[in-house]
């Protein structure tokens, strides 16, 4: 058959049939009992930060200020971008770093933690760059934790520590952070948000695994203290539990600060810290963040991480190994201290004109306030999912409704079980221009009139 007599013929054979219409394609696609999403997650309610988003988006005061989300509202300094600039000219920035991370950016590392370590870390074994902090710490949970491992968790908790956790089958057992009881009267510390030690101790069984650290803390802006540290360590250390221990803030702090691992050497054996570019360097959408531990825990972490994503942005690496080069002799680890410091107390100031209690933050740039004494009207029109969800769900709905600023509701990082222990809180993030601050803090005057 020629060419020219056979296109006709195969464009009959090839014709779609009805029955393979899209259409019918979707429909049976549906309707299928094997094709359905993962439980890990179809099974999800409305995120917070959905819920955030559609309250934005639906409020008369615009624009919103964003006081929720935990972005920076500036730049990193100069010597970190134009470092960045400068890689991108690099042919071998713009290629595949070795899955470990760029070895420039490991030894930075190592240099900058050695000290505080007081001894050498090994960038070759003890050090892996990760695409941002919390790959690292799935990378960290797919690594160790199996089906039916326990691991323990304080609230409240990093909300994706949850599905980082349970992808691998582990089960989480949460044990609470105790808010101080004055907290609806008068402000406090952070520190004043304690573990009860015994109920930590009844947690653990001989299928705990793991437990996770946050120190400085999100939302509570708790640095654990020494003692603290040392009474978990030596917990981790009596039971053979390995601690991941995250301290994204550990630039960000305005009281003494002890790093998990440097407490003992028996304590070190156990520890993987996990830190994060980002939030050091006003960046958190360049995803760089790293694992430092025993070889022997890393190159199970590494290993993982390998199979999760690779490798992570080359020329971004090799900014911040400049990051870390030059931070000291630019001053920019006191300036951060110093600038945060001067955020935190200037946004703060509006919770002494209001009478609102809050958890003065000992590191990190959240602040929890305490928002009892705000009456929301009985009769106001939540939509339904607000309206089922804790009350700072509702305080928060309100306030971006009412007086243009968003908060974050920090039940979101809570069981059912304890959600009352922060039901009258929501979460301000600092970390923006003052500019910004000053007009949250005239926005949210706006809530006198709703004070009790």
């Amino acid at each position: 058959m020629s060419r020219t007599l056979a296109q006709p013929f195969l464009r009959r054979l090839f014709k779609p049939t009805p029955s393979l219409t899209l259409k019918r394609f979707k429909s049976t696609m549906e309707g299928s009992s094997k094709i359905k999403p993962a439980a890990r997650v179809s099974g999800q309610k409305q995120d917070v930060w959905s819920i955030i988003n559609e309250a934005a988006a639906a409020s008369p005061k615009q624009p919103i200020v964003n006081m929720g989300q935990g972005f920076f509202g500036y730049n990193p300094p100069d010597f970190i971008l134009n470092a960045a600039k400068d890689a991108l000219d690099r042919v071998e920035c713009n290629q595949y770093s070795p899955t470990k991370g760029r070895p420039r950016l490991k030894k930075a590392i190592a240099d900058a933690y050695s000290p505080f370590w007081g001894r050498r870390i090994d960038p070759e074994t003890e050090v892996t760059i990760t695409t941002g902090a919390n790959e690292g710490m799935l990378s960290a949970f797919m690594a160790f934790i199996e089906p039916g491992d326990e691991v323990i968790i304080f609230e409240p908790f990093f909300d994706q520590y949850i599905s980082n956790i349970e992808m691998p089958g582990g089960k989480i057992v949460y044990v609470p952070m105790h808010p101080p009881e004055s907290g609806a009267t008068k402000t406090s510390s952070a520190a004043d948000w304690t573990i009860d030690f015994a109920e930590l101790e009844k947690a653990i069984t001989p299928r705990t695994k793991m437990i996770v650290l946050n120190t400085p803390h999100n939302p509570v802006g708790k640095v654990y203290s020494r003692d603290e540290l040392q009474k978990i360590g030596d917990l981790c250390v009596k039971n053979e539990i390995i601690i991941l221990s995250d301290e994204v803030y550990d630039r960000l702090y305005y009281v003494p600060f002890t790093r998990m691992a440097t407490l003992s050497p028996e304590i070190e054996k156990l520890t993987i810290t996990v830190g994060s570019a980002g939030k050091n360097f006003y960046a958190t959408g360049w995803r760089v963040g790293w694992l430092m531990g025993p070889a022997n825990l890393i190159k199970y972490v590494s290993a993982a991480h390998t199979r999760i994503c690779y490798s992570s942005v080359s020329p971004l690496q090799e900014a911040c190994a400049v990051g870390f080069e030059q931070a000291e002799s630019e001053g920019f680890w006191d300036k951060t201290i110093t600038d945060m410091k001067s955020k935190m107390d200037r946004f703060n100031e509006i919770w002494a004109e209001l009478d609102l209690p809050y958890s003065e933050p000992e590191g990190g740039y959240f602040v929890l306030v305490n928002m009892k004494k705000v009456k929301v009207p009985a009769d106001y029109p939540f939509p339904e999912h607000v309206a089922s969800r804790p009350r700072d769900f509702k305080l928060a709905w309100f306030l971006i409704q009412e007086v243009g600023v968003a908060a974050i509701p920090p039940t979101e990082f809570y069981t059912d079980a304890n959600a009352h222990l922060a039901e009258d809180y929501v979460r301000f993030a600092v970390c923006k221009d003052d500019g910004v601050l000053e007009e949250a803090k005239r926005r949210l005057r706006g809530l006198k009139k709703y004070m009790q």
